[in-house]
């Protein structure tokens, strides 16, 4: 494979506003952006996006900065505490980079703060808004913690819920690709409720981290009050404006009456990027060296905002490629878009105030090449570069192996969080880059599959934007996923795509740019680099994906018939052409 002749230039679309500094006095905004390791801070100029100084801060606690159990591996939880002590050393970093980077840059021209995080990431609060993990008495207990996206320990609760969704109350579970995810808010707080009562009990409300912590900024003290936002709520806890937000409480009776109990101390409205979450409170403007008042953007998931980092627009997918994946696409509210099996959801408002959001992913991608490298085979960084660059002198279909990625269970198509990894058609002479390179397109079948089921509904996907660390450090990678999905990939201007995003949201509900078009158009743009389909590499691996979506449907539970020796011998015999090629 030769990655070099894939790749070619592309002219951003975006038509960068070189005179805006001229127009718009100098003023920035700052985005946060909670990850699943750490939390960052960008400092960014509202007029052109130029970003001046970032700090990112690791969370403290648990392996890298998430608890485990060894018993447990379903288990993922995070230390709430640890978010406010990198919020302020992260904040308070950034500052002083953009300070040494611009001269005459001061705090008091930061005008607005946007905040994301993953999600779905609820944490239990008490009646004055502070984490159960806060109080010594819960401060060591996993249950009083913040409950992060990977984890799964509520299978059996998803698999509940979708059950009497699809029963009861059919239209909930349709918006949300008919399958409620152990990911997702309601089936954590149930989790919760089942296997740690009391930790439940003490806990007041529910609150997502993504609106928890722009509401920790603006100093509400009364969970009731805290402002949502759509994206979290719709995408992962059952909310929409057709049946009157969050479930009834007669459906959530039927899972358990304390949480039905529970919805009056939660929210009865959730907003778009268009509000602001509140003004800065004094408290925390004196413990980030910023002025009181200012306005705090929404809270949304970081793919989300980092979709808006990315330049989303109707007919864009922007891939955001991290320890996991996420897809987002945007469909104008003006128009009808059909119900999808097996994504995470449709959502009115969600990513871009008037457009319906629409979320996919996988479970598990930088998280799968962690596991190969470091580990299995127990290296470091530079092991990844050396199997990456073993790996890429390799054809497509030269190793004879096919891998399913789903060593973290399957976000979409198939929602099932049971499912786990696979890798057949090795033999005793396979390579460790020979499975770097599989497991790499595994990924990108995976990719393929969400962008077909998309498609598929009639959502339009025209170009695909990649953003995240892997997307602008792999071209491997990226010439791999443009030959499988057989769409070039384009790279977001920003390696902070996220925190760019919230900062770009700040922007907009500080008055800065009317809009969110007009904000994207000044402060986001593309990398000139980009990967376009090789010819060859996309015949071979159209061949590989039809045997992937054999593996697919028969582990999957779709195809109970399937001859999957007969998988092993086509693999030998794509290897054998490619081999000879």
């Amino acid at each position: 494979m030769n990655p070099p002749s894939g790749r070619g230039s592309i002219a951003p679309k975006q038509n960068r506003a070189r005179s805006a500094r001229s127009t718009l006095r100098l003023r920035y905004t700052i985005g946060i952006d909670y990850g699943t390791n750490s939390v960052r801070a960008l400092v960014v100029d509202a007029a052109d996006g130029t970003e001046l100084g970032s700090c990112v801060v690791p969370y403290p606690s648990g392996r890298e900065g998430v608890l485990l159990d060894p018993k447990e591996p379903h288990l993922a939880r995070q230390h709430p505490p640890d978010y406010l002590l990198g919020l302020e050393q992260s904040v308070r970093g950034a500052l002083k980079a953009a300070a040494a980077r611009r001269r005459g840059f001061r705090p008091s021209d930061v005008v607005g703060i946007g905040v994301d995080s993953t999600g779905s990431s609820p944490i239990p609060v008490d009646a004055q808004n502070r984490s159960l993990a806060q109080h010594t008495k819960w401060r060591k207990n996993p249950n009083a913690q913040c409950w992060l996206w990977k984890d799964h320990t509520a299978w059996r609760e998803a698999a509940r819920i979708t059950a009497l969704a699809a029963e009861h109350r059919p239209h909930f579970i349709a918006k949300c690709g008919n399958t409620y995810s152990s990911e997702w808010f309601w089936s954590k707080i149930w989790r919760c409720l089942n296997v740690d009562p009391n930790a439940f009990e003490a806990a007041y409300s529910w609150v997502e981290l993504c609106d928890w912590v722009p509401s920790v900024l603006a100093g509400v003290d009364d969970p009731r009050t805290i402002r949502r936002g759509v994206c979290a709520a719709g995408h992962k806890a059952f909310y929409c404006a057709e049946w009157g937000g969050l479930p009834d409480k007669e459906f959530l009776a039927l899972l358990h009456p304390k949480l039905a109990a529970l919805r009056d101390r939660l929210y009865t409205e959730a907003l778009d990027a268009s509000h602001s979450a509140g003004a800065l409170s004094g408290q925390w403007a004196a413990r980030l060296g910023l002025t009181a008042g200012i306005p705090i953007a929404i809270g949304e998931m970081d793919v989300h905002y980092g979709s808006i980092g990315s330049g989303i627009s109707e007919g864009t997918l922007v891939k955001v490629i991290g320890t996991s994946t996420c897809d987002c696409a945007v469909v104008s509210a003006k128009k009808r878009v059909a119900d999808i099996p097996g994504i995470c959801g449709i959502v009115e408002g969600a990513i871009l105030p008037g457009y319906f959001g629409i979320e996919a992913g996988q479970s598990a991608v930088g998280d799968i090449f962690k596991w190969w490298v470091e580990g299995v085979c127990e290296g470091d960084g530079t092991l990844h570069a050396r199997l990456t660059s073993e790996a890429a002198r390799l054809r497509p279909a030269e190793s004879g192996l096919l891998a399913l990625d789903w060593n973290n269970g399957n976000r979409t198509i198939l929602v099932d969080p049971m499912l786990s990894g696979l890798l057949i058609g090795s033999t005793l002479h396979t390579t460790r880059a020979e499975i770097y390179r599989a497991l790499i397109e595994a990924t990108a079948f995976g990719a393929r599959a969400i962008i077909e089921r998309i498609r598929e509904y009639g959502v339009p996907i025209r170009r695909v934007v990649c953003a995240g660390g892997i997307a602008e450090k792999n071209p491997l990678l990226m010439q791999i996923y443009a030959d499988v999905t057989d769409c070039t990939m384009q790279i977001a201007g920003s390696s902070q795509a996220c925190a760019l995003g919230s900062a770009v949201a700040a922007a907009v509900v500080a008055g800065v740019h009317k809009d969110y078009p007009t904000a994207q158009r000044r402060m986001t743009r593309l990398a000139e680099v980009a990967y376009r389909p090789i010819p060859a590499n996309r015949k071979t691996y159209d061949r590989l994906y039809a045997l992937y979506r054999q593996l697919h449907d028969a582990f999957g539970g779709r195809n109970s018939t399937a001859d999957l020796g007969q998988v092993m011998k086509e693999l030998m015999n794509l290897r054998t052409l490619n081999v000879q090629r």
